[in-house]
């Protein structure tokens, strides 16, 4: 997309249109429907915007060509990176579609979906393959989605190729009720922090991690308080003798 100037200011955007990503179109996953600002449903929310209604929608797959942000035609460098990537799976013996579940291209970022049996296998793979050669992952980010269902936790990876000035993600989803994802730090030794602090907020197990504890929270803290169902508020406060409930036990929101 050509930028626009602003005469009057030379060197910055003509309006806010250029500042903010583009919508996404209606295609993808619906996975739930958010009322309100804040998901208040009991007369609590006071913003004004208790009339809001708003679909809580997945990228869905992409087609085939994927383009890139440097493709001078339609088969771009997106195109590249899977067809070498799933070109080495083959190799293993492994069939793409098994292990790829699903990818997507959204904003000009490309995502691969993986099963996560295979994660450990495919970050090995970006890593060493020569024509990929994604050397540096700069952590893992967790994600929770309650309403999308049986895949409730998503673990998100973002790998860079310096060799290749490339970027791509990995995303691997589990269950709430088996949250356990195989570790990276084998692959990636600086994952090690990343994993743990994922763990800590989000409550997902990394299989293989050396020493998978909590690093912000103490260690008998209940519940994981980046989930989107967990309370919101902090804990009891005493003050002058008095004992002051923690904000979630003074209002309800839902």
């Amino acid at each position: 997309m050509s930028e626009q100037k602003n005469p009057e200011r030379p060197g910055e955007p003509n309006g806010q249109e250029e500042a903010v990503p583009a919508q996404r179109d209606d295609a993808g996953e619906v996975i739930g429907t958010r009322r309100g600002m804040f998901g208040a449903n009991n007369g609590g929310d006071t913003t004004g915007y208790g009339g809001l209604v708003r679909t809580v929608r997945l990228p869905g797959a992409s087609p085939r060509p994927y383009g890139g942000p440097r493709a001078e035609g339609a088969y771009g460098e997106f195109d590249e990176i899977a067809d070498e990537l799933e070109g080495a799976l083959d190799e293993q013996g492994l069939i793409p579609e098994n292990v790829i579940t699903k990818t997507v291209v959204d904003r000009d970022e490309l995502t691969f979906h993986i099963e996560r049996e295979y994660l450990p296998t495919v970050a090995k793979t970006l890593r060493d393959d020569p024509a990929l050669r994604f050397e540096l992952c700069t952590g893992v980010s967790g994600v929770h989605f309650p309403g999308d269902k049986g895949r409730e936790l998503h673990a998100v990876y973002h790998l860079r190729s310096i060799t290749h000035n490339r970027l791509i993600r990995l995303e691997v989803s589990a269950p709430d009720a088996d949250r356990h994802i195989p570790s990276l730090v084998d692959v990636y030794p600086t994952n090690d922090w990343h994993e743990r602090e994922t763990y800590d907020f989000f409550g997902i197990v990394f299989d293989g991690h050396p020493a998978l504890t909590r690093i912000m929270m103490p260690d008998d803290w209940q519940g994981f308080p980046q989930r989107k169902d967990y309370p919101l508020g902090g804990i009891p406060v005493e003050y002058k003798g008095a004992q002051i409930p923690a904000p979630d036990q003074r209002r309800s929101y839902s």
